[in-house]
């Protein structure tokens, strides 16, 4: 850990101090996630339902947002549940490994989802409960930042982790671009007649998930007490009540997890519909899809690394807010534009501010939690993200189908960034002064 006598706020007052293995490992497990919300959440199959599955794109695209709102809705009730439990004893990577298994298994099932209306319904059970298992996962694995980085690079390996993330989404995109969907004959000789160079993006996705998050449990060391289900159920209910009624005592940690649900809305919701508004606004195929997911993460990709630094320097608060500003902008000034150019420009750029809003979060969380409740405050964070995802998702279906417009739909997204930035706005930064504003016991 950092010395107590470490000037807040200056990124450069200490040296890294923990075991590398376990940073580089936890880093790789960023890696090994970001391939399932890149490849089948945003990209390749969410345009494979919406076009070859689905009776229509409008249908389709309300189909697909209602089974990321239900995913979503599981995630936001069961996560400060799960993660109150997990603190009471057993460690987080048990944790880490079974929503991995569960996320890895939905992601082969996609393999059987011909391009047929009968398959609409296994193709969303299958999305919505590989998205929730991605999430939960991801809830015990943000905990574990802090145990990893000293105070003075929490920042930073936050950034670093995303910008490793957004890097294996981009080669596992780019691999099934390469072997399955560009090729006249893909690999292993796959019918295109049935989608298969499609449909096997599903098993390649389960694989790389599963074989990268290995190191995270064979490297990374935990301190965990016993764990018997029945006591850590009774403890771990108790506590996150007592959370719960302390939170309105906490203004600034209530009114920061407010803010984020909102902005955070608005990312996830743009990341979801973004293969499906390029493809029926722009007439994108497959192929331009994924080409445009690649450029899309080399820019968030670089964004997360360099204002990972940004994070140490100057507080969490200051990146976000900046990064939630531009995607303001950007965002509307994509609604707007007809040029496929401009498309690809602009969303290039909103990659750029994507990536530090969202690791900024991660290391803002990780300076506030008290240490003993880490798991249980990730899971409050991941409620955070989630109380209003069935929402944002909803409201660009709902409003596509009704006003027979994608870009109408797609609007709604910075009704979120906006509010999200009114209220991140007066919270004041913990960074500035070295004192943390959430210490519940």
């Amino acid at each position: 850990m950092a010395s107590d006598s470490e000037e807040p706020g200056v990124a450069t007052a200490s040296p890294w101090r923990g075991r590398r293995a376990a940073a580089a490992a936890w880093c790789l497990f960023d890696w090994a996630n970001s391939s399932y919300p890149t490849v089948i959440v945003t990209f390749v199959f969410a345009a494979y339902f919406t076009r070859g599955v689905a009776e229509s794109p409008e249908l389709g695209t309300g189909q697909w947002g209602a089974a990321l709102s239900i995913s979503g809705l599981v995630l936001a009730v069961l996560a400060p549940v799960l993660g109150a439990i997990a603190d009471q004893g057993g460690g987080r990577k048990p944790w880490i490994g079974t929503f991995t298994l569960i996320a890895v298994a939905a992601a082969i099932g996609l393999w059987w989802i011909e391009p047929d209306p009968r398959f609409i319904l296994p193709a969303l059970l299958l999305v919505a409960i590989g998205n929730a298992a991605f999430e939960f996962g991801h809830v015990f694995y943000n905990a574990m930042l802090a145990d990893i980085a000293p105070p003075s690079h929490l920042g930073r390996l936050s950034g670093w982790a995303g910008a490793l993330g957004y890097l294996g989404g981009l080669l596992c995109l780019g691999l099934c671009l390469v072997l399955f969907v560009m090729p006249e004959v893909p690999l292993f000789g796959l019918d295109k007649s049935l989608a298969e160079e499609v449909r096997i993006t599903g098993p390649f996705v389960g694989l790389w998930f599963l074989v990268f998050a290995v190191p995270l449990f064979v490297f990374t060391r935990e301190q965990s007490r016993p764990f018997k289900p029945a006591g850590a159920v009774r403890a771990g209910l108790a506590s996150l009540w007592e959370t719960l009624r302390a939170l309105p005592r906490h203004g600034q940690t209530g009114r920061f997890l407010i803010a984020r649900m909102l902005y955070t809305d608005g990312l996830n919701t743009l990341f979801a519909f973004g293969g499906i508004y390029a493809a029926g606004t722009f007439g994108m195929s497959f192929q331009e899809i994924l080409i445009f997911g690649i450029l899309l993460n080399v820019t968030a990709g670089i964004g997360a690394f360099g204002f990972a630094w940004l994070d140490d320097l100057v507080g969490a608060k200051t990146t976000i807010l900046v990064s939630v500003a531009a995607l303001t902008l950007l965002g509307a000034a994509i609604l707007v534009i007809e040029s496929r150019l401009w498309f690809y420009l602009l969303g290039c750029a909103i990659g750029i501010f994507i990536g530090p809003a969202q690791t900024a979060s991660r290391s803002f969380m990780a300076r506030i939690a008290p240490p003993d409740l880490r798991a249980e405050f990730f899971g409050l964070y991941a409620l955070s993200g989630k109380a209003t995802a069935f929402l944002g998702p909803a409201l660009v279906g709902w409003v596509t189908v009704m006003a027979d417009s994608q870009r109408a739909g797609m609007a709604t997204i910075l009704i979120f960034f906006v509010a999200g930035l009114a209220l991140l706005w007066g919270i004041r930064d913990p960074q500035a002064d070295g004192t943390p504003f959430a210490q519940q016991a």
